[in-house]
Protein backbone atom coordinates (compact mmCIF):
# COMPACT_ATOMS: atom_id res chain seq x y z
CA UNK A 1 0.00 0.00 0.00
CA UNK A 2 2.78 2.32 0.80
CA UNK A 3 4.33 1.82 -2.67
CA UNK A 4 1.76 2.61 -4.63
CA UNK A 5 1.42 6.26 -2.84
CA UNK A 6 4.97 6.38 -4.40
CA UNK A 7 3.14 6.52 -7.70
CA UNK A 8 3.67 10.68 -9.73
CA UNK A 9 -0.30 10.46 -9.50
CA UNK A 10 -0.80 9.55 -5.94
CA UNK A 11 1.97 11.70 -4.54
CA UNK A 12 -0.58 14.52 -4.38
CA UNK A 13 -2.61 14.30 -1.14
CA UNK A 14 -5.41 15.74 -2.50
CA UNK A 15 -5.94 12.94 -5.05
CA UNK A 16 -5.39 10.09 -2.24
CA UNK A 17 -7.97 12.31 -0.32
CA UNK A 18 -10.69 12.23 -2.77
CA UNK A 19 -9.83 8.19 -4.16
CA UNK A 20 -10.11 7.42 -0.17
CA UNK A 21 -13.54 9.29 0.17
CA UNK A 22 -14.70 6.83 -3.14
CA UNK A 23 -16.96 4.54 -1.44
CA UNK A 24 -16.19 1.36 -2.50
CA UNK A 25 -12.67 2.26 -1.74
CA UNK A 26 -13.48 3.52 1.73
CA UNK A 27 -15.74 0.03 2.41
CA UNK A 28 -12.89 -2.12 1.45
CA UNK A 29 -9.93 -0.18 4.04
CA UNK A 30 -12.30 -0.42 6.82
CA UNK A 31 -13.00 -3.82 6.21
CA UNK A 32 -9.50 -4.42 5.61
CA UNK A 33 -8.48 -2.84 9.28
CA UNK A 34 -11.54 -4.48 11.25
CA UNK A 35 -9.73 -7.89 9.53
CA UNK A 36 -6.01 -6.58 11.09
CA UNK A 37 -7.09 -5.97 14.11
CA UNK A 38 -9.26 -8.93 14.88
CA UNK A 39 -6.15 -10.92 13.91
CA UNK A 40 -3.68 -8.78 16.06
CA UNK A 41 -6.28 -9.60 19.08
CA UNK A 42 -6.32 -12.84 18.64
CA UNK A 43 -2.69 -14.09 17.59
CA UNK A 44 -0.58 -11.14 18.34
CA UNK A 45 0.68 -11.73 21.28
CA UNK A 46 1.65 -15.36 20.64
CA UNK A 47 3.32 -14.38 17.50
CA UNK A 48 5.60 -11.70 19.44
CA UNK A 49 6.58 -13.82 21.96
CA UNK A 50 7.85 -16.47 19.13
CA UNK A 51 9.76 -13.02 17.17
CA UNK A 52 11.13 -12.20 20.40
CA UNK A 53 12.42 -15.90 21.38
CA UNK A 54 14.17 -15.98 17.54
CA UNK A 55 15.48 -12.75 17.40
CA UNK A 56 19.25 -12.00 18.69
CA UNK A 57 18.63 -8.14 18.89
CA UNK A 58 15.38 -6.79 20.42
CA UNK A 59 14.56 -4.01 18.01
CA UNK A 60 10.56 -2.80 18.50
CA UNK A 61 8.72 -0.76 16.17
CA UNK A 62 5.77 0.35 17.97
CA UNK A 63 2.44 0.91 16.18
CA UNK A 64 4.15 -0.41 12.91
CA UNK A 65 1.51 -2.48 11.54
CA UNK A 66 3.38 -4.76 8.67
CA UNK A 67 6.17 -1.46 7.26
CA UNK A 68 9.13 -1.67 9.27
CA UNK A 69 12.81 -2.63 8.33
CA UNK A 70 14.86 -5.93 8.18
CA UNK A 71 15.16 -7.17 11.85
CA UNK A 72 13.38 -5.29 13.18
CA UNK A 73 9.98 -6.45 15.40
CA UNK A 74 6.48 -5.11 14.56
CA UNK A 75 3.98 -3.97 17.58
CA UNK A 76 0.37 -2.71 17.66
CA UNK A 77 -1.43 -1.30 20.45
CA UNK A 78 -3.85 -4.78 20.94
CA UNK A 79 -0.93 -6.56 22.32
CA UNK A 80 2.10 -3.68 23.16
CA UNK A 81 0.30 -0.62 24.69
CA UNK A 82 2.48 1.86 25.36
CA UNK A 83 0.48 2.39 28.92
CA UNK A 84 -0.44 -0.62 30.16
CA UNK A 85 2.74 -1.68 32.02
CA UNK A 86 1.38 -5.13 32.20
CA UNK A 87 1.99 -5.77 28.17
CA UNK A 88 5.61 -4.53 28.51
CA UNK A 89 6.31 -7.04 32.03
CA UNK A 90 4.42 -9.38 29.74
CA UNK A 91 7.20 -9.61 27.36
CA UNK A 92 10.26 -7.51 28.99
CA UNK A 93 12.59 -7.50 30.84
CA UNK A 94 13.96 -4.23 31.70
CA UNK A 95 17.06 -3.04 30.56
CA UNK A 96 16.36 -5.56 28.04
CA UNK A 97 15.46 -3.80 24.46
CA UNK A 98 18.25 -2.44 21.74
CA UNK A 99 16.36 0.25 20.60
CA UNK A 100 12.54 1.38 19.57
CA UNK A 101 11.20 3.29 17.35
CA UNK A 102 7.57 5.08 16.85
CA UNK A 103 6.85 7.06 13.89
CA UNK A 104 3.81 9.14 14.46
CA UNK A 105 2.49 7.84 17.44
CA UNK A 106 3.30 10.41 20.38
CA UNK A 107 0.88 12.54 18.38
CA UNK A 108 -2.01 9.91 19.39
CA UNK A 109 -1.15 10.20 23.56
CA UNK A 110 -1.92 13.16 25.49
CA UNK A 111 0.95 14.54 26.54
CA UNK A 112 0.69 13.01 29.80
CA UNK A 113 -0.21 9.72 28.58
CA UNK A 114 3.30 10.68 25.83
CA UNK A 115 5.39 11.66 29.54
CA UNK A 116 4.02 8.14 30.85
CA UNK A 117 5.33 6.36 27.39
CA UNK A 118 8.87 7.85 27.79
CA UNK A 119 9.32 6.32 31.07
CA UNK A 120 7.94 3.02 29.96
CA UNK A 121 10.07 3.29 27.46
CA UNK A 122 13.04 4.60 29.45
CA UNK A 123 12.88 1.53 31.75
CA UNK A 124 12.96 -1.19 28.97
CA UNK A 125 15.60 0.14 27.00
CA UNK A 126 19.23 -1.18 27.37
CA UNK A 127 21.73 0.98 28.50
CA UNK A 128 23.09 2.83 25.44
CA UNK A 129 19.93 2.02 23.64
CA UNK A 130 17.60 4.28 22.17
CA UNK A 131 14.14 5.44 20.84
CA UNK A 132 13.69 6.73 17.46
CA UNK A 133 10.69 8.78 17.21
CA UNK A 134 8.62 11.43 14.58
CA UNK A 135 5.77 13.12 14.62
CA UNK A 136 3.97 16.09 12.98
CA UNK A 137 5.72 19.29 13.75
CA UNK A 138 3.69 22.03 15.21
CA UNK A 139 6.18 24.88 13.94
CA UNK A 140 5.81 23.79 9.99
CA UNK A 141 5.35 27.37 8.62
CA UNK A 142 2.65 25.88 5.78
CA UNK A 143 -0.88 26.71 7.88
CA UNK A 144 -2.38 23.59 5.50
CA UNK A 145 -0.43 21.63 7.39
CA UNK A 146 -0.81 22.63 10.75
CA UNK A 147 -4.71 22.40 9.89
CA UNK A 148 -4.15 19.00 8.89
CA UNK A 149 -2.30 17.66 11.85
CA UNK A 150 -3.62 19.39 14.81
CA UNK A 151 -5.69 18.26 17.76
CA UNK A 152 -9.01 18.03 17.94
CA UNK A 153 -10.08 17.37 14.41
CA UNK A 154 -13.67 15.98 13.82
CA UNK A 155 -13.56 12.21 14.58
CA UNK A 156 -15.74 12.27 11.27
CA UNK A 157 -12.04 12.66 9.01
CA UNK A 158 -11.30 9.15 10.01
CA UNK A 159 -7.95 7.79 11.66
CA UNK A 160 -6.30 5.32 13.39
CA UNK A 161 -6.79 4.27 16.87
CA UNK A 162 -4.72 6.00 19.79
CA UNK A 163 -1.32 4.80 20.36
CA UNK A 164 -0.63 3.41 16.72
CA UNK A 165 0.66 4.89 13.86
CA UNK A 166 -2.16 5.72 11.25
CA UNK A 167 -2.91 2.31 9.04
CA UNK A 168 -1.26 2.42 5.48
CA UNK A 169 -5.10 3.58 4.83
CA UNK A 170 -4.93 6.47 6.49
CA UNK A 171 -3.69 9.72 5.12
CA UNK A 172 -0.69 11.66 6.76
CA UNK A 173 -1.37 14.09 9.01
CA UNK A 174 -5.26 12.90 9.54
CA UNK A 175 -5.37 14.18 12.79
CA UNK A 176 -8.81 12.40 13.84
CA UNK A 177 -7.77 10.92 17.20
CA UNK A 178 -4.45 13.36 17.59
CA UNK A 179 -3.96 14.64 21.18
CA UNK A 180 -1.07 16.42 21.28
CA UNK A 181 0.68 19.12 18.34
CA UNK A 182 4.12 19.17 19.39
CA UNK A 183 7.14 21.70 18.59
CA UNK A 184 10.99 20.51 18.81
CA UNK A 185 11.09 22.09 22.11
CA UNK A 186 8.30 20.36 23.55
CA UNK A 187 8.87 16.91 21.84
CA UNK A 188 12.47 17.41 23.33
CA UNK A 189 11.15 17.96 27.16
CA UNK A 190 9.27 15.27 27.15
CA UNK A 191 11.80 12.56 26.49
CA UNK A 192 14.67 14.81 28.80
CA UNK A 193 12.14 14.58 31.83
CA UNK A 194 11.91 10.31 31.45
CA UNK A 195 16.22 10.60 31.86
CA UNK A 196 16.91 10.53 28.31
CA UNK A 197 19.38 12.52 25.98
CA UNK A 198 17.91 13.72 23.31
CA UNK A 199 19.72 14.20 19.46
CA UNK A 200 17.05 16.50 17.15
CA UNK A 201 17.88 15.94 13.08
CA UNK A 202 14.85 17.32 12.28
CA UNK A 203 12.27 19.93 12.78
CA UNK A 204 11.46 23.61 12.21
CA UNK A 205 11.85 26.45 14.64
CA UNK A 206 9.88 28.84 15.90
CA UNK A 207 11.34 31.58 12.21
CA UNK A 208 10.58 28.65 10.03
CA UNK A 209 13.94 27.61 9.43
CA UNK A 210 13.96 23.81 8.90
CA UNK A 211 16.58 21.82 10.73
CA UNK A 212 18.51 18.85 9.26
CA UNK A 213 20.87 16.72 10.98
CA UNK A 214 21.95 13.45 8.88
CA UNK A 215 20.52 10.23 10.49
CA UNK A 216 21.50 6.68 10.45
CA UNK A 217 18.87 4.97 8.30
CA UNK A 218 20.28 1.84 9.91
CA UNK A 219 19.31 2.93 13.12
CA UNK A 220 15.51 2.65 12.17
CA UNK A 221 13.71 4.11 9.14
CA UNK A 222 11.56 7.30 9.24
CA UNK A 223 9.43 7.17 5.83
CA UNK A 224 7.35 10.27 6.69
CA UNK A 225 10.96 12.57 6.25
CA UNK A 226 12.25 14.73 3.89
CA UNK A 227 14.57 12.03 2.57
CA UNK A 228 11.67 9.33 2.49
CA UNK A 229 8.47 10.75 1.96
CA UNK A 230 7.50 10.10 -1.80
CA UNK A 231 5.93 13.27 -1.81
CA UNK A 232 9.47 15.53 -1.45
CA UNK A 233 11.68 15.82 -4.31
CA UNK A 234 14.88 14.10 -4.66
CA UNK A 235 15.24 14.07 -0.13
CA UNK A 236 14.57 18.02 -0.03
CA UNK A 237 11.88 20.51 0.84
CA UNK A 238 10.52 22.13 -2.44
CA UNK A 239 9.04 24.92 -0.81
CA UNK A 240 8.02 26.04 2.39
CA UNK A 241 5.73 29.26 2.44
CA UNK A 242 3.57 30.82 1.35
CA UNK A 243 1.69 27.69 -0.40
CA UNK A 244 0.29 25.17 0.61
CA UNK A 245 0.90 21.04 1.35
CA UNK A 246 -1.47 20.20 -2.21
CA UNK A 247 0.84 23.01 -3.97
CA UNK A 248 4.56 21.70 -3.74
CA UNK A 249 3.70 17.94 -1.79
CA UNK A 250 6.17 18.13 0.77
CA UNK A 251 5.60 16.63 3.86
CA UNK A 252 8.26 16.74 7.22
CA UNK A 253 7.92 15.19 10.71
CA UNK A 254 10.12 16.20 13.58
CA UNK A 255 12.88 13.39 14.14
CA UNK A 256 14.67 12.74 17.03
CA UNK A 257 16.32 10.17 18.90
CA UNK A 258 16.14 9.37 22.75
CA UNK A 259 19.66 7.95 24.33
CA UNK A 260 19.29 6.01 27.57
CA UNK A 261 23.39 6.71 28.24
Amino acid sequence: MWRLREMPLLRDPAVRRSLKNFPPIRRSMHAMMKTRRVYYRLFGRAKLKRTLADSPRKRIVIGAWDRCDPDWIPTQRDFLDLLKREDWERFFQPDSVDAMLAEHVWEHLSEEEGRAAAITCFKYLKPGGYLRVAVPDGLHPDPTYVDMVKAGKNPDAGGGAPNQAPTPADQAGNAADHKALYTYKTLRDVFQRAGFRVVLYEYFDEAGAFHLEEWNRNGGTIWRSIRFDPRNSAGRLLSVYPGSIDDYLCYSSIVLDAIKD
